[in-house]
């Protein structure tokens, strides 16, 4: 059977382990060139990592795999993710590649792809490119893979950056704290933040190869909020390892999430009328608050499954200009394709120019709803709509939500349980409902 590499984020391991070793990382560059859409010159890639210790020797490794068969590649060095897939599209290179594992630990590492457009691969060739790399009919040549001089390409990035946010000045003198999870954005955020004339408050910016998104970032949010109380700042800003994502933190050390940066810009776009189709993408993991909150401002939202892929994806066959995840993931389409954790925080600062309301206004009507979820061992995977007894019990929740809640009822992916997640305005009544379910699910699974 052949080896399937591409999760939903690309290729992730511990680094040194398959399929982060070596010899594969070295097929995967060759492969990528071979799978690429055929063209008259040499395939040219650009390549771009993380602060993590094992992104020099990948980088070099893929490099390898990519010139043995007879692409080129330029390193952009430390630089965020949303930087690359920029440089690739701007460039008019065939992809680009990031070394990262995102918010995962040091020890993780991983390989995501870019087209030339600046999208995500698509599902497709990566398959193709999975295939190559399972053909045992050709093989990288040896060798040591040589060391890559990086190429400062950070300006170009920074340009698009900053078209975000047009007129800084509106903002006065701000003071905006920012955590670089000691990650990718690290070598641009702080010079950023201070060209724009706001007062600005640095943490984890100081990467020693371990430390990326160690207590820090928008996975921990908490030491940036209390950056923002100590220092009396009107905001903060926490970025995850590869820079796609961004958590906010309002003056009061309150955690801003993707679906309150949702809401903020879905309005703000609205009534600048750039809001393509009245409407967002959000997956299924959103808060019913935000869609509920949307609603009032004659706005729709489209739900798909998780993952930022998944959110392009849908965003482009609709022709949306903006979706994102409560993770912090946000795209604004008319910028690029992909979430970008610098311009998500332009974006707001923007909106707050605009408006001249702080952060804590524009995010007061998300009214975040109570959620559970419950998690129901079965002997089988039936069709719940199969089961009477089960499919009537979830008719009779569904009816007394009434579109002021939500219900899922899937099956795990991996494990054999039954997952039902409710929300509603009462937790105790959306806890006894979700019991409802669980019972006859147990009764008739097993």
């Amino acid at each position: 059977m052949s080896q399937r590499l591409f999760g939903t984020d690309g290729v992730r391991s511990k680094a040194g382990q398959p399929p982060l070793d070596a010899a594969t990382i070295r097929r995967l560059g060759a492969s990528l060139v071979k799978a690429l859409p055929s063209r008259e010159c040499p395939a040219r890639l650009v390549t771009g990592r993380d602060t993590r210790e094992s992104g020099a020797w990948i980088e070099r490794e893929f490099a390898f795999g990519v010139r043995s068969a007879g692409g080129e590649v330029t390193s952009a060095g430390v630089i965020p993710t949303p930087a690359v897939a920029l440089l690739a599209r701007e460039l008019g290179l065939d992809a680009g590649v990031v070394i990262s594992a995102s918010h995962n630990p040091f020890e993780d590492n991983g390989i995501k792809v870019f087209s030339g457009a600046g999208e995500k691969f698509t599902e497709a060739l990566e398959r193709e490119v999975e295939a190559f790399v399972n053909d045992p009919a050709w093989a990288v040549p040896d060798g040591v893979a040589p060391d890559l001089e990086a190429t400062d390409l950070s300006g170009r990035y920074l340009d698009h950056v900053q078209r975000a946010l047009p007129d800084p000045a509106r903002l006065g003198r701000l003071a905006v704290a920012i955590d670089c999870a000691n990650g990718a954005t690290c070598s641009v955020a702080p010079r950023l933040f201070a060209g724009l004339g706001l007062g600005t408050i640095v943490v984890a910016a100081e990467p020693d190869g371990r430390n990326i998104n160690l207590g820090c970032g928008s996975t921990h949010p908490e030491r940036l909020a209390r950056t923002v109380v100590e220092h009396g700042a009107d905001l903060g800003v926490a970025f995850d390892g590869d820079g796609d994502r961004a958590i906010f933190v309002d003056h009061a050390g309150r955690v801003l999430d993707g679906d309150a940066v949702l809401l903020m810009c879905a309005r703000h776009l609205k009534a600048a009328g750039r809001l393509a189709g009245d409407a967002v993408v959000a997956t299924v993991m959103s808060n019913i608050g935000l869609e509920l909150a949307l609603r009032a401002s004659g706005i729709a939202v489209v739900r798909c499954p998780v993952g930022d892929k998944y959110v392009m994806e849908e965003m482009l066959r609709r022709g949306l200009s903006l979706g994102g995840e409560q993770s912090g993931h946000v795209i604004f389409s008319e910028r690029l394709y992909t979430g970008d954790g610098l311009v998500t925080a332009l974006s707001v600062l923007d909106v707050m120019a605009s408006s001249g309301r702080r952060l804590a206004e524009l995010s007061a009507g998300l009214v975040t709803y109570p959620q559970v979820l419950v998690n129901v061992r079965v002997g089988r995977r039936a069709d719940v709509a199969t089961v009477p007894p089960l499919a009537a019990a979830i008719a009779r929740v569904e009816t007394r939500l009434a579109g002021a809640g939500r219900l899922l009822v899937p099956y795990s992916g991996t494990e054999p349980l039954l997952r039902i997640m409710l929300e509603g305005r009462d937790r105790a009544e959306i806890e006894a409902m979700a019991e409802e379910i669980a019972a006859e699910a147990r009764a008739h699974l097993n």
